[in-house]
């Protein structure tokens, strides 16, 4: 079920960022192998074109990744949907999908996109100015999501485990912090390589505590950095 996303004056959208081509994404993301109905519609809700800057806008609803600030992106809307939608992709065995971490708050859309599925979300970000940006963001959408000004590579232990975890930015491998603090059936999907270019892969810890791995596509991210950035 979808949660009750408050719009705010200018979510619902004008032009560039109207219903329509909100619309015209999610065909889009249809066609490139999008097939849960639950992320189609979450996208097709959470407004977007208010996680980037004004001047960008106009440019919200393509399927591209576009600027944010401080080296950072806000993902193309392709790998958010893939991401979000390979988190419901669970062993029938496997707990339900109920509490997630995200690493790498950005912008805040993923987070987002995952509270407007009702799920219980935790996100981590270690650059304060865009977690403070992504933090009006969602007072103004009524969204009541967790967040956490640290380094993302820890994770967070206090609200472990997690039936989901999802990582917004590149590491080479995978943080064994990351994973342990996943949940029996848990999934966790990251981008894992090197700058070039990455595998997104998707991870599911079993009831025995060993790691399946499997890729699902390829990907290009920003890299996952440890440290704080206050500014």
């Amino acid at each position: 079920m979808i949660a009750r996303v408050h719009l705010q004056a200018g979510a619902v959208g004008v032009g560039m960022t109207s219903q329509r081509v909100r619309d015209r994404l999610i065909e889009r993301l249809r066609e490139n192998g999008i097939r849960d109905e639950r992320v189609l519609n979450a996208v097709r809700t959470v407004p977007r074109h208010l996680f980037v800057d004004e001047a960008l806008a106009a440019r919200a609803y393509e399927d591209n990744a576009l600027p944010i600030g401080h080296g950072q992106t806000i993902s193309q809307p392709w790998v958010v949907a893939r991401m979000t939608e390979a988190l419901f992709e669970r062993d029938p065995a496997d707990p339900p999908l109920q509490k997630v971490l995200e690493i790498g708050t950005g912008s805040g859309y993923q987070a987002a996109i995952l509270a407007a599925l009702g799920l219980e979300v935790y996100t981590v970000e270690r650059i304060g100015d865009l977690l403070r940006t992504a933090r009006k963001r969602f007072r103004s959408l009524g969204l009541n999501i967790r967040s956490k000004h640290d380094d993302g590579r820890i994770g967070w232990s206090e609200y472990a485990p997690y039936d989901g975890i999802i990582v917004t930015a590149a590491a080479p491998a995978l943080v064994d912090a990351l994973t342990e603090q996943l949940a029996s059936g848990g999934v966790l999907i990251a981008p894992v390589g090197a700058s070039g270019g990455q595998s997104l892969v998707k991870l599911r810890k079993r009831p025995d505590g060993e790691i399946e791995r499997s890729d699902l596509a390829s990907v290009v991210f920003v890299p996952l950095l440890s440290g704080l950035v206050d500014g």
